[in-house]
């Protein structure tokens, strides 16, 4: 008897135990590759590649902080002049998220994002040098986040982006991670602002 009421309990427990395995971690920090895509006829669609961090921390159950670095160049020619382009991304935001069911989360984020731009210009005299620009925006986006299955999650956004020297525009961006196990797993991102995509893949830890 003692035996049936230890296995009873055991399995009525079971289903606990794999819904909070099956939670999504708001706690984690991640690193890899980037490239950024430009639409401009005029330099051909450059491209320039470069790496990222960036991390997030829960502060209570549905709020959570994050921040993130990512800087790129690239070297091309335009009518005999050589141009060197660098673009650093830092922000700083805090995130909320709710249940929708016991697999997807409602997401909505606020950040501050900062555009760090450096071009070198050589072979054009009267016009050689250093010429640097930045700008400060504010992004907001709602979306969702959900596991497909056990090892994988996908998570799309979508909103808007504005600063001193940016029209408001729309953002999307759409992602996904497969796990190697609680902690690792390989995440894949791609970010759609106006004639700017940005593509990142990376490692991430969650806690």
């Amino acid at each position: 008897m003692r035996k049936t009421l230890i296995l009873a309990a055991l399995l009525a427990a079971a289903p606990v135990a794999a819904s909070a395995a099956e939670e999504m971690s708001y706690t984690y920090v991640e690193g890899g590759l980037t490239q950024v895509r430009v639409d401009d006829d005029f330099l051909d669609d450059p491209r320039a590649n470069g790496g990222y961090v960036r991390g997030s921390f829960a502060i209570a159950k549905q709020v959570n902080v994050f921040g993130g670095y990512s800087q790129v160049s690239d070297k091309y020619r335009v009518y005999g002049a050589r141009l060197k382009y660098e673009l650093a991304q830092p922000e700083l935001g805090i995130g909320y998220h709710m249940n929708m069911s016991d697999r997807v989360d409602f997401t909505a984020d606020i950040a501050w994002v900062r555009l760090n731009a450096e071009v070198k210009i050589s072979g054009v005299p009267g016009y050689n040098g250093t010429y640097k620009d930045h700008t400060n925006a504010a992004r907001a986006l709602l979306g969702v986040r959900g596991k497909p299955s056990p090892r994988t999650e996908a998570w799309l956004k979508a909103g808007a982006i504005d600063g001193s020297d940016i029209d408001s525009e729309f953002v999307g961006v759409l992602g996904g991670q497969v796990k190697f196990n609680k902690t690792w797993g390989l995440v894949a991102e791609v970010q759609l602002m106006n004639d700017v995509s940005q593509f990142s893949t990376g490692v991430r830890a969650s806690f």
